[in-house]
Parts: C-alpha cells; sequence; structure tokens
C-alpha cells in the first residue's frame, strides 16, 4: 500500500467534528496548563489520560498529543511574563523573553515564541513523516556508552548560558549535579545524602526545585526591597512581530527546530535539555551573543524552537519502536495499550490507517496551535498589567498549589522554599540558575549510563570509545571546552586592557 492509499485511509478517521474537536480542546487544555505555573504539560497529558479511554482510540490519542503540544508553548508565557517557566522546557525561555517583558516588549517577546513554536513544530511533524524509519534505526544504535558522551557533551556546554563568569557557571551546574545524587541508588539500594528521611528517598521532586528555583527568589526579591517596581505597569510596547525579525532569526529557528528533532528522537533526553542547546548554539553564532541574556528577541525564538522541535519527534522511537520518547509519551503509549494497540514496527503494518492518522493529527494541530496561542497571548499578556503587590502573591499560591498537586506531598513545599532561598542567594550573588538546573536534569541520566556501561564491560574504560557516536561526542566535548576557555582567555584580556585604558 503505498503512501496516497495510507493517507486516503487515515482521513476520515481525522475528518470529522469528534477528532477536530479532541484535537482543539486539547491545545486549548495544553495552553492553559502550560501558562499556569506548577502545572507541567506533564501533568496536564496525565490528568487528561482517563478521559480517553472512552473515547475512540484516534480521537483519545490526538486529544493527548494536543495538550502535550500546547502545554510545551504555553509554558512561555509565564516565563517571559513573570519568569517562572509553566513547564520546565520553557527555562530557557527565562533568559531574554523576561528582560523583553521588562523593557515594555512582552507582546513581541511572545509573538516570536509563538511564531517560532509553530515553525519549529512544523518542522518536527514533517521530520517524524519523512524520516521516522532513518531516525528511528540512528537512535536505536545508543546505548550506555553513547548516551553517557552525549550527556557530557549537553554538561559542557553549561558555560554557554552561564552569563559572563564560566566560574560562577560551573559552580552552579556542580551543585546542580550535587543535588542530583540524593535519593536511593538504584544499582546497589543505598541511601544517599537522604538523612534517614523518607521523604528524600526518591530524590528532589523536580516540579519543587524548579519552581523554588525560578519563581520564588523574585517574590523573596520583592518583600526585601517591597518598593521595588510596586504600582508600577509595564508597558506591552511594540504587539506585533515584524517580517524582518523573524527573518532575522529564521536561521536559529530553523538549526533550533533540528537540534529538537535530533535530540527528541533518542528516548530519554527531553525538552529542556534541547532548548538549552539551541539557545547556546543560537548565542555563539549570533552577531549580537553580547545582547544575549539582556532581551535578545533571537534568544526567546531559538530556545522556544528548541523545546517545540522535540515534540514531533518523541514520538519517533515510541511509533517505530515501542520506546517513549520522554515522560509525556511514557504517558501516551498508556493510551495506545488502553485501545489495545501496540507501538512498534509491526503497527506500520497492522495499523498503518492510525499512523497516518496522527500524521495528519500532528499537521493540523501545528495549525490549531497558531490559532489558539494567539487567542491565549491576548489574555494572559495582561498580567503584566498587574501590580506586583497582587500579581507575586497570586503567583506564590499558584506555585504552592502546583507544587503540592504533584504528589500531595507537604514536603515538596518545604523543598521549594528552600530553593526559593537557594535561588535567592544566587541572584544576589550574580550566579546563574540555568546551568544548575540543566545539570540537576541531566546530572541521573550520566550517573546511570555511566555505571550501566562500566557493568556492561566490567569496568573496562575502553567502552565509552567504542563507536563513531562516542568518538563524535568525544570531540564535540573537546572542541567545546577549548572554545570555552579561549573566549574566557579573550574577555579576561579584553576586561584587563580596558582597565588598564581607564587608569591612563
Amino acid at each position: 500500500m503505498n503512501l496516497f492509499e495510507n493517507i486516503a485511509n487515515a482521513w476520515p478517521l481525522v475528518a470529522n467534528l469528534e477528532s477536530f474537536a479532541a484535537l482543539f480542546a486539547g491545545v486549548a487544555i495544553g495552553v492553559i496548563a502550560g501558562a499556569i505555573p506548577g502545572m507541567s504539560a506533564t501533568m496536564a497529558v496525565a490528568l487528561t489520560l482517563p478521559f480517553t479511554f472512552a473515547l475512540q482510540p484516534i480521537t483519545g490519542i490526538l486529544l493527548l498529543l494536543g495538550v502535550y503540544k500546547g502545554g510545551i508553548f504555553g509554558g512561555s508565557i509565564p516565563a517571559i511574563l513573570i519568569k517562572t517557566p509553566g513547564t520546565p522546557a520553557s527555562s530557557a525561555t527565562i533568559l531574554d523573553g523576561y528582560p523583553m517583558a521588562d523593557k515594555g516588549q512582552a507582546g513581541k517577546a511572545l509573538g516570536m515564541a509563538l511564531y517560532a513554536s509553530c515553525t519549529a513544530d512544523v518542522i518536527s511533524n514533517l521530520s517524524l513523516i519523512l524520516f521516522a524509519g532513518w531516525l528511528a534505526s540512528f537512535a536505536l544504535s545508543f546505548g550506555p556508552p553513547e548516551f553517557f558522551t552525549l550527556i557530557l557533551f549537553s554538561l559542557s556546554i553549561i558555560a554557554g548560558v552561564s552569563s559572563d563568569s564560566l566560574i560562577k557557571g560551573l559552580l552552579s551546574a556542580s551543585f546542580g549535579l550535587l543535588l542530583a545524587t540524593v535519593g536511593l541508588d538504584l544499582v546497589y539500594g543505598t541511601n544517599r545524602f537522604n538523612f534517614n528521611d523518607a521523604n528524600l528517598m526518591g530524590g528532589l521532586n523536580f516540579i519543587a526545585v524548579l519552581i523554588g528555583l525560578f519563581a520564588l527568589p523574585e517574590i523573596l526579591a520583592y518583600v526585601w526591597q517591597p518598593r521595588t517596581g510596586d504600582g508600577t505597569v509595564r508597558s506591552l510596547g511594540e504587539q506585533h512581530v515584524t517580517f524582518a525579525e523573524y527573518r532575522r532569526c529564521f536561521r536559529s529557528i530553523i538549526r533550533g527546530s533540528f537540534i529538537g528533532v535530533i535530540l527528541g528522537s533518542i528516548p530519554g533526553i527531553g525538552a529542556a535539555p534541547a532548548a538549552f542547546l539551541s539557545y547556546s548554539e543560537a548565542r555563539r553564532r549570533s552577531p549580537n551573543k553580547k545582547n544575549f541574556g539582556k532581551g535578545e528577541i533571537e534568544g526567546v525564538a531559538a530556545s522556544e524552537a528548541g523545546n517545540n522541535g522535540v515534540c514531533g519527534a518523541t514520538l519517533i522511537p515510541l511509533l517505530a519502536l515501542g520506546v517513549p520518547g520522554d515522560v509525556i509519551t511514557a504517558i501516551v503509549i498508556g493510551a495506545f495499550m488502553v485501545h489495545g494497540l501496540q507501538p512498534g514496527p509491526m503497527m506500520f503494518v497492522a495499523n498503518a490507517n492510525i499512523i497516518y492518522a496522527l500524521f495528519i493529527g500532528l499537521i493540523l494541530s501545528s495549525v490549531l496551535l497558531l490559532i489558539v496561542g494567539s487567542f491565549a497571548i491576548r489574555i494572559f499578556r495582561y498580567i503584566v498589567d498587574v501590580p506586583r503587590s497582587v500579581l507575586l502573591p497570586s503567583v506564590l499560591i499558584l506555585c504552592v498549589y502546583g507544587v503540592y498537586a504533584v504528589n500531595n506531598n507537604v514536603f515538596d513545599i518545604i523543598v521549594m522554599f528552600a530553593m526559593g532561598w537557594l535561588g535567592y542567594f544566587m541572584m544576589r550573588f550574580d550566579i546563574p540558575a540555568a546551568p544548575f538546573l540543566i545539570a540537576f536534569i541531566l546530572g541521573p541520566l550520566l550517573e546511570d549510563n555511566f555505571r550501566q556501561a562500566m557493568l556492561m564491560s566490567n569496568g573496562d574504560g575502553a567502552i565509552l570509545f567504542r563507536s563513531w557516536i562516542t568518538w563524535f561526542f568525544w570531540g564535540a566535548t573537546a572542541l567545546t571546552i577549548v572554545a570555552l576557555v579561549r573566549t574566557g582567555l579573550q574577555q579576561r584580556a579584553e576586561a584587563k586592557a580596558l582597565k588598564d585604558q581607564l587608569m591612563e
């Protein structure tokens, strides 16, 4: 059966009111959930899953995928407006989105986030449709050694989002790696840094760490200096992104989209590392690199392209191999199984109509994301007009509710406040929070894959150089470190020259 016959058989499954309404509702629910601090896309998909059991298979799965895609974009709204990422994937958007809002360009930042998200979403979906087989076979060749070198390379770019201080960035990353080791050691079953507290056996709750690190420092800073910004209304400035601005950012959007596609096709990486890698690459290649972190619209475009580029690509290992690409697709695979479907190579033979119906639905979801996202921006952007004395207590309530709702555990709220004070301390001493978050995300993956590789080889380190993939990432890591050291030495020389000029 050829491509056109498959599409013809799949079209009736999508071209009906029920499927279209489910997809539209999913995108809307995802955007709203992503825009609420503490309500991540993962949580939204998990809460929506029970509602799909009574629906037709394709309708229920499209509903979940709509929530997924809407949630990833929705997280950029509070990231830009109130420096609180609605989802972990939007953490990188804060770096330039929030400074743009402070300059009165919140509307422009939100518009660029939407256009970059939709562009990346289309590219990701097309990559899934056109290159699923090749990318799936590439991901299949990854074992623990390949994952270890990939993650090590990802960690090496932390300094790329570490502001102007390499030392502070490494300090922040080291502390993130340290806290990532808290909990039960899954290999030997021993406790690490949990102080015999059962609440710490599972490690620190990621949502609690994320919200505490990015949301609470702003609130604590306001409490410390209550008159700062009180009663002021930030202007939205220009409401629309110009075509010239989109064209200027287009190269970074395309690059970020493909970074998201590549990382998304590898199970277990996720959207947050893709967003930070895309942002780092955009900063490294941009002629305006000195403006990154201070309100550069290209930074917003790159981070949103990176995280949205992952969405379609995570379905590649799910559909082709039966392996979920991330936490959200692990929930989606549950919807397949409830309806008696087993994702994997045989599904392309036995249920090709459903596969192609999903492809059609994903293309439609990109159009719906543009429509729903534009409407959502008009609603949520007015949060910048709320006085800080009203806004920040409301954000605090939402944060406490969102963190508690994850596990219904008061201890997570304690973790959130502890991380809030840590984030406030880091903010006061200009220690960047982004490297901490990247290291906290990737730390467990780095450790687990390293230990699995050592178990496979009985402790022989040569396994870390077993394939061209590992050699590629070792080389990329070495080049990154050399480039960072060189950049640091150049900055130090420039600072010294400037100091000497001033003294003269």
